[in-house]
């Protein structure tokens, strides 16, 4: 039942052109709720957090805010080397999404 329900939602978000942001947003709120988590963890405030990164408070609470989209690589990755973590990025297709034609390799 859970397959079809998140199934349906991904087609009325889709219909409603919108399935792409709430994509994204989904993924940058587990990028923050998991940067919260390890700086609780660590027992590391954003104070002490915007220090080791070299930047300014409002700039880890932007890190941290789920609905701010305009997160960089950079400023992820500081805040990663901040913390002593690494980030694992995988790229995949789209589900139903059709596959680029391979070309075929000739012979030389």
């Amino acid at each position: 039942m859970k397959k079809r329900a998140r199934d349906e939602l991904e087609e009325m978000f889709e219909e409603l052109g919108e399935l792409d942001e709430v994509r994204a947003l989904t993924r940058k709120k587990v990028v923050a709720d998991s940067l919260r988590r390890a700086m609780k963890s660590q027992r590391v405030t954003p104070a002490e957090m915007a220090r080791r990164m070299k930047t300014s408070r409002p700039t880890v609470y932007r890190l941290l805010d789920p609905s701010e989209p305009g997160v960089t690589l950079d400023t992820l990755e500081r805040a990663l080397n901040a913390l002593g973590l690494d980030l694992e990025i995988r790229l995949v297709p789209k589900a139903g999404a059709k596959r680029a034609p391979t070309r075929a390799k000739t012979a030389a």
